[in-house]
């Protein structure tokens, strides 16, 4: 068949076929928050953009809860395609389908309820609290669309067809910048603007991927009749949790991070929150590239060629050294130009030291988390969670205790300089899980 290049391209051909249409459309997933900082913190004010960042370490853990939730799911989706059992593909599918559009009803319910006690708990400053939870409010209304858009792309990325959701992203992220402009330019809804823009355009994404999605399925012949298996839900539940926490890590730590930030008050949060749209960006292509390997390696261990994964993770550490590379000098290079995107010819002395000094640091480490996400999306693939959730709360532990523990008497730097150290344990952890071999028995 046309998608099993995963199984039958070289490993290099077949990682950056299915790796690019991911990186580009998280690219462009990213620029739903890059728009919404970039409008209100040019067009409304500092303020405004540090309520939309204050938001964001909450936001992101959802978001990362949706992505992580849909690599879970994908993994046994694709094991399955693999080994050509499209009926219980299928079951897999819609038992995901109906999982997570009720989890994210929940959520969303939950996030209405608390949202603002969750804010003061975390100090945000109280010239941006009333504008961050105007925010968090439509965000949560929309949590459905979010979920559902999220599990989709990693269904489409299970069938090996990772441009369809793709050329939706692309769609939606520019019709949300355009309502972003709108809504705050012409109508002044400031931040409540960009977040009802968003909203619209990931619902109308949503429909489209959806009924494109049903086209596709109806296309693989099998026996089909059930629409949701407590067994398949269970499966998907034990690669599911460990992947949303490896995907949450970074945000969980933001969040709990977020108290101290805010306790240097709303001008560092804005060039901290400009600084952390920027990684966000940055860590995009390693993120594509670690879910790249964890389809690569079901899809290889289903059809039975083990050798075949190992090989694709040598590949995918070279893809990750290329990538990291080439950040680091773009960062380096225009540090100044990318923060004054955020916070324009307004910005205070303490914003954008606070951002630029950030970005010159970490420019240096994205290399890390890129093997980090490559070995963890290896073991994710091939089942073995374990280590691989060890590794990631260790690396969560390390971010937060170095921030809250120092950061208040050092200053804030020390809370950017717990990163890479959190990153390299993480993947110590995970690569020495990697060279024991056990990943290999778990499916054979």
């Amino acid at each position: 068949m046309e998608n099993d290049y995963l199984v039958q391209k070289k490993p290099f051909s077949a990682l950056f076929i299915f790796a690019l249409p991911i990186i580009i459309g998280n690219l462009f997933q990213q620029a739903y928050t890059m728009a919404d900082s970039a409008v209100v913190g040019r067009f409304v004010s500092q303020q405004a953009l540090a309520a939309v960042g204050a938001s964001y370490s909450l936001t992101n853990i959802f978001i990362c809860i949706a992505i992580g939730g849909g690599i879970g799911a994908s993994v046994i989706v694709s094991r399955y395609y693999g080994a050509k059992e499209y009926g219980k593909m299928k079951l897999a599918v819609f038992t995901s389908f109906i999982s997570f559009l009720l989890i994210s009803i929940v959520l969303g319910g939950v996030g209405l309820l608390f949202g603002k006690k969750i804010m003061l708990l975390l100090n945000t400053p109280a010239d941006v609290l009333d504008m961050a939870v105007v925010y968090l409010n439509i965000y949560f209304l929309g949590l459905p669309f979010l979920f559902m858009y999220n599990v989709l792309s990693a269904m489409f990325n299970a069938l090996g067809k990772s441009r369809i959701p793709l050329y939706f992203l692309i769609f939606s992220s520019v019709f949300n910048v355009v309502l972003d402009v709108i809504f705050v330019t012409r109508f002044n809804m400031g931040v409540a603007g960009v977040a009802w823009a968003t909203l619209i355009a990931q619902g109308i994404s949503v429909i489209l991927s959806f009924s494109v999605f049903i086209k596709e399925l109806r296309k693989l012949e099998c026996g089909h009749t059930q629409f949701f298996d407590k067994t398949e839900l269970w499966n998907m539940t034990k690669i599911a949790l460990p992947s949303i926490l490896q995907q949450s890590t970074v945000s969980i730590g933001m969040m709990l991070v977020q108290s101290v930030v805010n306790s240097f008050g709303s001008e560092a949060l804005a060039g901290f929150s400009a600084a952390m749209r920027v990684e966000s960006i940055c860590i995009v292509p390693m993120s594509g590239i670690g879910n790249a390997v964890s389809s690569y390696t079901a899809q290889n261990i289903g059809a039975r060629k083990q050798e075949r994964v190992v090989e694709g993770y040598h590949v995918s550490n070279k893809m990750v050294l290329v990538c990291a590379a080439i950040i680091c000098l773009i960062l380096e290079l225009f540090h100044r130009q990318i923060i004054s995107l955020f916070l324009g010819a307004e910005g205070t002395a303490i914003a954008v030291a606070t951002g630029r000094d950030y970005l010159t640091f970490m420019g240096w480490f994205f290399c890390l988390i890129g093997f980090k996400m490559c070995v963890d999306g290896l073991l994710r693939g091939a089942g073995d969670m374990k280590m691989f959730t060890i590794a990631n709360l260790v690396n969560l532990f390390i971010r937060v205790a170095v921030s809250v523990s120092f950061a208040p008497r050092f200053g804030i730097q020390v809370i950017w300089y717990a990163v890479p150290i959190g990153w390299l344990v993480n993947w110590m952890i995970s690569f020495l899980q990697y060279r024991t071999g056990k990943w290999r028995k778990i499916y054979s």
